[in-house]
């Protein structure tokens, strides 16, 4: 099969969650197009960087020119999303209507509001009150309109909090792992006794990877793959020992600047602070058993993720 005949996949958004997933695809053989609003800095052999912006028509338009599958995968600053996202999804969705591109989109478990510790299904209500969570719900519902009035073909992936090799900006990412190795005091939400998951940023590139690839599961909301939820104090604990130290807990039970989350985002995320003082427990069965896909054990993602931060901190990552 000759570069021209191979699909292409197309990636909206390079973060980690789209980064891994343009390095997933390449990885499968397909044809890759990673896209930023600037440059995407990529090295993954065979990903073409494409810069555009796709919140406005012209820009998401040319981003998915010639796509077989789009993975809107954007996101922006915290307190951008509830102006930002909509215009994201009009340009994007637009844009899959006119070329008949299927579109994957990365989700988050926000519109199903607090649940008082149910364990979050595809089954589970959407019952957010937030700004963001709202924004989400409504998103989603425009998406899965769409998808039943035949104007795109379109399927939802959802994920827990991100963690894993690359993730900086996560409750479970930057201001964890530098810490831990350094001596630093390592930061901890809410009630740390409560189960919360976690997904893999691994798992979430290749379930979004593996809805790409199977139109059988278009239309719908799925959980991608992650691992049974259990407590932070559970998992500083695994990370002590990966480490080999005690780490220096900070708890935060009310939002306030805290290393890399700044005033600005602490104030904007206060809404969601509900997540870390109640369980939060996604299931990811349906998917599992759907497309035969494991999630990544939780100590793997984690000793991964401490060498991936152990090679940032003391040099060039290879």
């Amino acid at each position: 099969m000759s570069a021209a005949s191979v699909p292409l996949h197309v990636v909206l958004g390079a973060g980690p969650a789209g980064t891994a997933l343009a390095g997933e695809l390449a990885g499968r053989g397909h044809a890759v197009r990673l896209v930023s609003r600037s440059m995407p800095e990529t090295t993954v052999e065979g990903v073409q960087r494409f810069a555009a912006d796709v919140s406005t028509p012209e820009g998401a338009l040319a981003a998915v020119a010639d796509a077989a599958v789009v993975y809107h995968c954007v996101n922006v600053a915290y307190h951008l999303q509830t102006e930002v996202m909509p215009r994201v999804q009009r340009a994007v969705l637009a844009a899959v209507e006119t070329t008949g591109a299927r579109l994957v989109v990365l989700d988050t478990l926000y519109p199903y509001g607090q649940t008082h510790g149910e364990v979050m299904t595809e089954e589970t209500p959407w019952r957010a009150t937030t700004r963001k969570g709202r924004m989400r719900a409504q998103l989603d519902e425009q998406y899965l309109a769409a998808h039943r009035a035949g104007r795109a073909r379109v399927v939802l992936g959802r994920s827990a909090d991100f963690v894993g090799p690359g993730v900086l900006n996560s409750t479970l990412g930057g201001a964890v792992f530098p810490a831990a190795l350094g001596g630093g005091e390592v930061l901890g939400l809410g009630d740390i006794d409560l189960p919360h998951s976690y997904t893999d940023i691994r798992d979430v590139a290749a379930g979004l990877a593996t809805l790409g690839a199977d139109p059988e599961g278009d239309g719908r909301v799925w959980h991608l793959p992650t691992a049974p939820a259990v407590s932070t104090r559970e998992i500083h604990a695994m990370i002590e020992e990966l480490v080999g130290r005690p780490v220096q807990r900070v708890v935060l039970t009310e939002p306030r600047p805290f290393g890399p989350f700044d005033a600005a985002f602490m104030d904007e995320y206060a809404e969601m602070f509900y997540q870390h003082t109640e369980p939060q427990i996604m299931d990811s069965t349906a998917f599992e058993r759907a497309f035969g896909v494991r999630p990544t054990p939780l100590d793997a993602t984690l000793d991964a993720t401490v060498e991936w931060y152990r090679a940032l901190l003391t040099g060039p990552r290879s």
